[in-house]
């Protein structure tokens, strides 16, 4: 027998060997409808109580089931292009943006002309340089923790440890920041000015402009992500 032969006979032997020893998989089945079970409960419970707490529960169920599934995560939507490349992620972001932004706007809009009150007017926030320290902490502080907050409690759920450690900084950070809020919003976030981009573009304008913009950057990625394949 020449020795090649011996040595596909020998590979063939510890390949069976391994599939032999392996162990079969667990059905994880009944833990599902276990779980599933308890988060029904839950929610009942909750419904008793309170209606808002029960659709609360289950938004969020629902909603975090969609974000494990599709893996949808801000951070990987901007690490991504840098450190693999991909932006398919990234495109998805910024279709998700520009289809909120026609919701909204039509939202707004549609209260603007009725003479009501336009919603959400008062979370528009003045862009001063506290945007820039902002931006800056926020996208270091969930590139290096591996996840954003949705991304985190996704994650977190998931059973990685590192990021409930993530997300106990996460907690503490928001306390920290809230309890400090009331100093940098008078000594930074005030000096700024409010941008609502209708009052300046109108709402025609300001609805082009900004899918425009979002049209730009998805082409941006396109274009990155076929240069980054085409290199490789």
């Amino acid at each position: 027998m020449s020795e090649e032969v011996k040595s596909e006979n020998k590979i063939k032997r510890s390949a069976s060997s391994r599939t032999r020893t392996r162990k079969p998989k667990r059905s994880q089945i009944p833990i599902g409808i276990a779980v599933l079970l308890i988060v029904i409960a839950i929610g009942v419970l909750l419904t008793i109580k309170s209606v808002n707490l029960g659709i609360f529960w289950f938004i969020g169920i629902i909603f975090g089931f969609i974000l494990q599934r599709s893996r949808f995560c801000f951070t990987a939507a901007l690490r991504d292009p840098s450190l693999t490349g991909g932006t398919s992620l990234t495109k998805a972001v910024l279709l998700a943006f520009a289809i909120t932004s026609i919701g909204f706007t039509a939202i707004k809009y549609g209260a603007f002309i009725k003479g009501l009150p336009i919603p959400g007017q008062g979370f528009i926030a003045p862009v001063s340089f506290g945007t820039v320290i902002g931006a800056f902490m926020f996208g270091i502080g969930m590139v290096i923790a591996g996840g954003c907050a949705s991304g985190t409690l996704m994650r977190v759920g998931e059973g990685f440890t590192m990021l409930m450690i993530t997300l106990l900084f996460f907690i503490v950070g928001s306390l920290l920041g809230a309890y400090n809020y009331g100093w940098w919003k008078l000594n930074v976030i005030l000096k700024g000015e409010p941008i609502f981009l209708p009052d300046i573009f109108g709402w025609a304008g300001a609805i082009i402009l900004q899918l425009l913009f979002i049209g730009v950057l998805y082409l941006a990625a396109d274009k990155w992500e076929k240069r980054k394949n085409n290199i490789k």
